[in-house]
């Protein structure tokens, strides 16, 4: 039994044995049936349908799923849905402790059900089994498939329908198939017809350093990463020169913008990020006090730097100015191209050859072999869970405005309208839009932009976090416990070794037609 439970808590047990000759005429009727205890009282279930015991693992939160559902976690690579037997009975919630077990059970879709602890696994003769009909107790009689009596110390016990139990309360598990997969695809940006205004508008990712904002073009920023624990600092570099991290078998040098423009060191923190700029197939890791929105702005509002301020040498870095807000916010567009002849920059890349070229030209040429196995993705957070929509289904990511202008009749989730460029943009809490519960306004919230049938809507979020790669590897199809949530939430990144769940969403199921018209005409009115 090694191989189907964890540890020592379970002991295997013979149910009133029958002598040994009639024990071989009954072979095939005998079954074996995991014990387990929840809320002081005893159940079985039949050991066939049963993978492994394992204890509790840590969890991510699901919107939109059944009350029941504890939430996902990995199990060796593997998304495995938790699902508490307290919640489905009605018991009261109790906290975890050394003896909580999550017994893993496959109808078609591995699932772990939490139980307060588990017994022992005991054989028993079927016609042992008695009829559930008479019983008259705490417990929903239709998930019981019978009785034990007289069962490892136990007077009765009740033996656990799983099958119905999961077509009671998962409808939605039994629909699962591997078309699924093939239905759930990267989300597109934009529609044909919104080619022409595109056209006509810079998108720039925007930052902040010291205080003042800067953006670089978005089609030059190849991601958007956290500032990890571990910087490999490279010996007798210069000051502007953080050091080196690795990315995707790849070293990437890292380099200061604080120091590039001869402004007050700082150390990262929590909000630091590293903008991974690219300009052909060189990489270099920017890293910045903090990453702001992605920016949509017309070409009519970027002008030239004026000649009489136009930097040389090292300094010629900014290029451009864009104008917001009638001007009140101007915002400094670096080039990549000039970046790139900065010594700093020039400095960290030479010392990233001189470290291994050999392993670095190796790297890089698994990288560009694996570039087609990866999915790029913004990340971002709601109630502490992380969610990612493909990059190229983001319009744009903007701050949210001190005020909203209340639209009457909405439903419930729309927050209000914003004016953005001169176009109404409606906005929608996301959270509430997952069944969440709302969040008071604050700093770190974005609203990330998307289109649907021509109409730009904004949801509210609590942060944008990074823009990140993925191995197409770890992404798989997302357990379907509700059509909804399996409609919105089709896959999951599983990444394993850095013990994170990214939740995919496809934005372009965010709102149906009928309820864009139906706010399109809101907007109107």
């Amino acid at each position: 039994m090694s191989d189907i439970i964890e540890d020592d808590v379970a002991v295997l047990e013979q149910g009133t044995a029958p002598p040994a000759d009639e024990a071989k005429e009954h072979d095939t009727d005998v079954h074996q049936f995991v014990i387990f205890v929840v809320n002081g009282e005893v159940f079985a279930v039949d050991m066939s349908p049963v993978q492994e015991i394992i204890r509790v693992p840590e969890v991510v939160r699901v919107p939109m799923a059944p009350h029941s559902l504890e939430g996902l976690s990995n199990l060796r690579g593997k998304v495995l849905p938790i699902i508490s037997l307290r919640r489905i009975f009605g018991f009261d919630e109790q906290d975890y402790d050394d003896s909580t077990r999550a017994i893993v059970i496959d109808q078609g879709q591995p699932l772990g059900f939490v139980v307060d602890r588990v017994v022992s696994v005991v054989a028993v003769e079927t016609r042992l089994i008695e009829d559930v009909t008479a019983l008259d107790g705490t417990v929903d009689t239709e998930l019981l498939c019978g009785l034990l009596k007289n069962i490892s110390g136990f007077d009765m016990v009740m033996v656990m329908d799983f099958g119905r139990l999961i077509s009671r309360e998962f409808k939605d598990i039994s629909k699962l198939s591997k078309a699924h997969a093939s239905k759930a695809l990267l989300g597109q940006a934009g529609e044909d017809a919104d080619d022409q205004a595109i056209s006509d508008e810079l998108q720039l990712v925007s930052f902040e350093v010291a205080g003042q904002e800067y953006a670089v073009a978005i089609e030059e920023v190849q991601e958007i990463v956290q500032v990890p624990e571990k910087v490999i600092h490279v010996p007798h570099s210069e000051s502007h020169v953080l050091g080196v991290m690795t990315l995707r078998n790849r070293l990437l040098p890292l380099v200061s913008l604080r120091a590039m423009f001869d402004l007050p060191r700082q150390s990262a923190d929590e909000h630091s990020r590293i903008v991974v700029i690219s300009v052909g197939s060189v990489s270099v890791g920017v890293v910045m006090d903090t990453v702001n929105e992605v920016l949509r702005v017309p070409k009519s509002a970027v002008d030239e730097m004026p000649g009489l301020f136009a930097r040389s040498g090292n300094l010629s870095d900014i290029t451009q100015i864009c104008r917001l807000n009638n001007g009140k916010r101007l915002v400094s567009i670096i080039s990549a191209e000039n970046m790139f002849k900065h010594t700093a920059v020039k400095d960290a890349l030479n010392r990233v050859d001189n470290m291994d070229e050999q392993s670095l030209n190796q790297s890089a040429d698994l990288e560009e072999e694996g570039s087609d196995d990866e999915e790029q993705v913004v990340v971002f957070k709601l109630n502490d869970e992380e969610f990612g929509v493909p990059i190229n289904s983001v319009q744009e990511i903007v701050r949210v405005p001190e005020e909203l202008t209340h639209v009457p009749k909405a439903p419930s989730y729309v927050e209000g309208v914003i004016n953005l460029r001169g176009s109404v943009l409606p906005v929608i809490d996301q959270r509430l839009r997952l069944g969440m519960s709302s969040a008071e306004r604050n700093d770190r919230q974005r609203i990330m932009v998307y289109l649907f049938d021509n109409v730009r809507m904004g949801f509210i979020v609590d942060s944008v976090t990074e823009v990140l790669k993925i191995n197409k590897a770890a992404i798989e199809t997302s357990p379907e416990l509700s059509e909804e949530q399996h409609t919105l939430i089709g896959r999951v990144a599983n990444m394993e070794k850095q013990k994170r769940m990214i939740q995919l969403i496809d934005p372009s199921r965010l709102m149906d037609r009928k309820e864009v018209a139906g706010l399109g005409a809101l907007m109107k009115s």
